[in-house]
């Protein structure tokens, strides 16, 4: 099997991360968990274009402005990692994959769960974005 390559955002705002509740059904990776916006990178497409492209299909909403901030390999995945300022409030947004979003604090992601106001309970954070915002919150101070 081959590493799947994929392009996903840190969007922040007010030293919040938006994530997105992942919908709870099998079959999926990390399903009922909160992760990173983004997805696939289609064949004979970019990692700068995929995570555009991702957003827009996700929740109608892509920064003016995202930077590459990093690239995380294992044997089953590529992680093509970019950040980017939510320019726009959240109400603004139209989550259309998923099943719930918010805004989580730092506290939020060091601890690994999130309240899901959708879901009406608590949810864990996937283990992969987890460690990718914490990296990236470490290098911010």
């Amino acid at each position: 099997m081959s590493q799947v390559e994929v392009a996903i955002a840190i969007l922040h705002r007010n030293r919040q991360f938006l994530m997105q509740l992942r919908d709870d059904i099998p079959g999926i990776v990390y399903p009922g968990h909160w992760g990173l916006f983004g997805g696939h990178i289609e064949p004979g497409e970019n990692s700068d274009i995929a995570v555009r492209r991702e957003l827009l299909e996700e929740i109608g909403y892509a920064p003016p402005r995202l930077t590459k901030v990093g690239y995380y390999d294992n044997p089953h995945v590529i992680r093509h990692v970019y950040e980017g300022a939510l320019t726009v409030d959240p109400s603004e947004l139209v989550l259309m994959e998923g099943w719930d979003m918010d805004l989580l604090t730092p506290d939020d992601i060091r601890r690994g769960d999130r309240y899901s106001v959708r879901a009406a309970q608590v949810r864990p954070l996937a283990k992969p974005p987890q460690q990718i915002l914490l990296s990236f919150i470490s290098q911010q101070l």
